[in-house]
């Protein structure tokens, strides 16, 4: 028995890399129903069939509604009776975010208050929303749009009782072989016979896999109370790294070219800021970030301020464990993704 036992689990954006990893994780426990809400019906459909014929005794369980976060009541007619929700819903790329902020407040922003706002009128138990390290000291359209999604999460949970809905926040890194990751990109250039392109190549990253990413959403959870933003301590590694883990993995006479950094990109990404890491809570592979719940009544503090703060500083992928190539490559081999690129590369 588990606490998902008959429950129904619903995940906005559930087409994606993270909504079918949760599908593989889950739909064959004793969860009771798990809705994927999205609005390309296309990956939907080829969802739909993907999934009846890996589980076939468990397909019924999985239910599929066509919407969109950013109209409230599209999202209202897919929570009735739903009791937990995966938030993933998000416009992802960098660079697109960057030449349409506006698309990207309308989704990240927005559409998650709508979440939150339907979630809580239908007496959803918990919502776990996903968040990016480009929040935090955000330089870009999308790193911006996410930080203020995190802000959306802490100020509704301020209004409304944790027994009824709790409202957390996972932030995590670049995640491996994710759908739109440069992975991915890579070797589909090499298998074209062309070089790979990278960046900067002393750029750093922190690096995860998707069931990573689930079990960070998992913990928050199971240990997150309302208003948290969850981190988990993950290792990082330079783009120059992880370009030689891949090509040594599947062509290592592969050219790598540099061509410079993209619109609204950092040298490094940060996971924990120094002004969080004062109240952060170390929680083993974990850092839990409580949410501010001071209220307005700033006059206070004008004549009692704090004087403890945490010695933790910045945790960013400049400062956290640099992975080598064998221990990226290594790392790469446990994915599924590259177990089949491999296999149908011999092939």
């Amino acid at each position: 028995m588990s606490i998902f036992e008959s429950k129904t689990l619903m995940i906005t954006g559930g087409t994606g890399s993270f909504g079918n990893t949760v599908l593989k994780r889950f739909l064959t426990t004793d969860i009771g129903e798990i809705r994927v809400f999205s609005r390309d019906e296309k990956k939907q459909d080829d969802m739909r069939h993907e999934f009846q014929q890996m589980y076939p005794e468990y397909a019924d369980k999985l239910k599929f509604y066509i919407g969109d976060v950013r109209d409230l009541q599209s999202v209202k007619n897919a929570m009735h009776g739903v009791d937990y929700i995966f938030h993933a819903a998000a416009l992802k790329q960098v660079p697109s975010c960057e030449f349409f902020p506006v698309e990207a407040v309308k989704t990240n922003v927005l559409g998650t208050d709508n979440v939150l706002t339907a979630a809580i009128e239908e007496g959803v138990k918990c919502v776990i929303c996903l968040s990016t390290d480009k929040a935090a000291y955000p330089v870009n359209a999308m790193g911006t749009s996410k930080a203020m999604m995190e802000k959306v999460v802490v100020a509704k949970s301020r209004t409304v009782s944790p027994d009824r809905t709790k409202i957390c926040c996972t932030r995590y890194g670049n995640v491996l072989c994710s759908r739109g990751s440069v992975v991915p990109l890579w070797i589909d250039q090499i298998r074209a016979g062309k070089p790979i392109t990278v960046t900067a190549p002393d750029m750093t990253r922190f690096v995860m896999s998707l069931e990573e990413a689930v079990d960070l959403v998992l913990f928050a959870f199971e240990n997150g109370e309302s208003g948290d933003i969850l981190v988990q301590k993950a290792p990082a590694c330079t783009i120059e790294v992880l370009a030689k883990a891949v090509t040594e993995l599947f062509s290592p006479e592969t050219e790598i070219q540099v061509i410079g950094i993209r619109h609204g990109e950092k040298m490094y990404e940060t996971l924990l800021t120094n002004e969080e890491c004062a109240n952060a809570i170390d929680m083993g592979d974990f850092y839990r970030v409580p949410a501010d719940k001071r209220g307005l009544n700033y006059d206070k503090y004008f004549s009692n301020g704090d004087t403890e703060r945490n010695t933790l500083t910045e945790f960013n992928s400049n400062n956290t464990t640099l992975m080598t190539v064998a221990e990226v490559k290594e790392k790469l081999l446990t994915l599924p993704y590259i177990q089949m690129e491999l296999e149908n590369w011999e092939k």
